[in-house]
């Protein structure tokens, strides 16, 4: 009796330890691909599955025999599909990078944004066109790899550089992981929005359009007028000012649990003054 319990005690164990492994590679999996085409695709497979199980369920046999037969090449479409994806993934597992945890979490806020307040004040006074995007939640990964890989420290000397006219670097944005400059001449997708001003340019509709489909913040300078302007959920804010570009900049990157923490229990939404 003791051996048959001892077993089942040891079985449990192994059991549970199996499901945490599993379960952390599906939440590295999606952390890989989130903000990433593959979040809609991933979509369109769980309508699919649901839509099979429905099938099934009401015994609708056509529906089912047209759900089995692309369920039956549906394994080769998905590593067609998702090949882009599953190349980044075998990269970083080959780097070390796929278990380690997102540099945003540990991002210095002040530090970075008063190096890109001041790369941006210089740029705008020498009207020298600048894009910059911070990278939130949504992953940029697809787009920083349009561009020159740079994983370098935030400095306001660098950006300044990475944007001076004529040099290799200056056509295309600047995205920013955390603390780290991760890329630079990327491609963003452009903004399609037709109540856009026709007074933007290229440069703005690139900010706005990667506002769009991801949760990204976006710092333009006009080579035209030296405004600096700023793209968030799809929206833009035109010749914002300084003080404003830094409060917004601030409360938008600062991570939520960290207000938090720092905000007394008696101030924080839905507390009591006694």
């Amino acid at each position: 009796m003791d051996y048959f319990t001892s077993l089942t005690w040891k079985d449990s164990i192994k059991d549970i330890i199996d499901i945490l492994i599993v379960s952390y590679i599906i939440y590295k999996l999606m952390q890989l691909v989130r903000g990433t085409r593959a979040v809609q695709l991933l979509k369109g497979i769980f309508v699919l599955v649901i839509t099979w199980g429905l099938s099934t369920w009401f015994n609708l046999y056509t529906l089912k025999w047209l759900m089995n037969q692309m369920f039956t090449f549906g394994v080769v479409s998905v590593l067609i599909i998702f090949q882009p994806e599953l190349r980044r993934a075998l990269e970083q597992l080959g780097r070390g990078k796929l278990f380690r945890s997102s540099s945003f979490q540990e991002m210095d806020v002040s530090i970075s944004v008063n190096e890109v307040i001041k790369a941006v004040n210089y740029l705008a006074k020498r009207k020298i066109g600048a894009l910059i995007v911070f990278e939130r939640d949504t992953g940029l990964n697809e787009y920083t790899e349009s561009g020159i890989k740079m994983d370098s420290r935030i400095s306001s000397e660098l950006l300044i550089n990475i944007f001076i006219p004529n040099t290799p670097l200056h056509d295309g944005a600047v995205i920013l992981q955390g603390s780290q400059i991760a890329a630079a001449a990327c491609y963003l997708p452009l903004s399609e929005n037709p109540f856009i001003s026709k007074e933007l340019g290229t440069r703005h509709r690139a900010a706005i359009g990667v506002s769009e489909v991801t949760d990204a913040i976006s710092v333009v300078v006009s080579e035209e007028t030296g405004q600096v302007s700023l793209a968030i959920n799809g929206l833009v804010v035109r010749d914002i000012k300084e003080e404003s570009l830094i409060s917004k900049l601030h409360s938008e990157l600062t991570p939520k649990q960290k207000i938090s923490e720092k905000t007394p229990f008696w101030k924080r939404k839905g507390g009591t003054n006694g």
